[in-house]
């Protein structure tokens, strides 16, 4: 095992002395334990020059291999731990809605561990990466984008085409679709509070897909405000398609939009590059078996985040 995080390490770092520092181990030590382990491939990993460190053709392809492999070695390893200590609570945050793929994962994951439970907590329309951040939950299920440098994405699943929730008597009211350019037309309802600028415009654009301005509406923190004021005629509010069948009332009419990014819904949690807990990753493991038929490769893989070795050094 030295041997092999000795080769991760490299990869990454492609510098013999700061590998040494990751590892604390001596710059030589890190030689050795890498002319080891190419004795036992029988083949050089890493070809070594005077001026640079950097991967031979064998071992881009060992490293390939063995990253998923090295992942799951300490999955196995945390899961065996967790299960040891009885489970626990998952905390598990929902924007939106927790729809039915959502609970299923939740019963999977919950037969799966007979000592764990989840306890379910809504998230703020507003602030989608928040509550993880904040520590409030060890994860949470949020509408895409997700660029936080500090937020770890897994399964990503519900790609939907986006519907345009209007008051029951508005003029498109009962349509079967609406074109993205129309939305010029109305006041859009967008979103105040800590969201991230790019997170704001992709679920509440300013701009049409031709470049039409589309009026400011009225901005707001929760789901409910924003149909409140749907419903109250303040304006009109994009949301994802199961948000809109869960939240079907005689109030309100949603419209699928054509000419938009789908929406998607994807398992966010706090601490990238380091790897999920063992919880986290169990439950993204069931959210992911079920929704496998509607699930798409995410950054990292779903069921497997990446290791960090910085993390991960001490459990070797």
């Amino acid at each position: 095992m030295r041997e092999i995080e000795a080769f991760l390490v490299l990869a990454e770092e492609l510098h013999f002395g700061r590998a040494g520092e990751r590892l604390y181990i001596s710059q030589s030590r890190v030689s050795q334990l890498l002319r080891a382990l190419e004795r036992r491939t029988g083949g050089e990993l890493v070809e070594r020059t005077s001026r640079r460190v950097r991967l031979t053709p064998l071992g881009v392809r060992f490293l390939a291999s063995l990253t998923p492999a090295y992942t799951a070695l300490h999955a196995a390893v945390d899961d065996a731990r967790w299960a040891a200590a009885g489970g626990g609570v998952l905390r598990l945050g929902f924007q939106g809605t927790a729809d039915d793929q959502v609970m299923d994962a939740v019963a999977l994951f919950e037969s799966r561990h007979p000592g764990s439970t989840v306890e379910i907590t809504e998230v703020p329309l507003s602030d989608p990466f928040g509550g993880v951040r904040r520590g409030e939950v060890d994860a949470a299920i949020v509408l895409l984008p997700a660029e936080e440098p500090d937020i770890a994405v897994g399964p990503v699943f519900s790609r939907r085409q986006q519907s345009l929730a209007v008051p029951a008597g508005h003029p498109v009211a009962g349509r079967a679709s609406v074109d993205a350019e129309d939305i010029a037309a109305f006041e859009l309802i967008g979103f105040e509070g800590p969201a991230p600028d790019y997170w704001r415009r992709a679920n509440a654009p300013a701009r049409t897909p031709r470049g039409r301005d589309i009026p400011r509406g009225p901005a707001v923190r929760t789901l409910q405000e924003g149909l409140t004021a749907v419903a109250a005629n303040r304006g009109v509010m994009l949301l994802c398609q199961t948000t809109a069948e869960y939240h079907a009332r005689r109030a309100l009419s949603f419209v699928p939009v054509d000419g938009l990014p789908e929406s998607a819904l994807a398992l966010v949690w706090p601490g990238r590059p380091v790897r999920a807990s063992a919880a986290v990753s169990a439950f993204a493991r069931a959210l992911a078996d079920r929704t496998a038929a509607d699930t798409y490769p995410a950054q990292p893989s779903p069921a497997s985040p990446e290791p960090s070795l910085r993390a991960n050094r001490a459990n070797v």
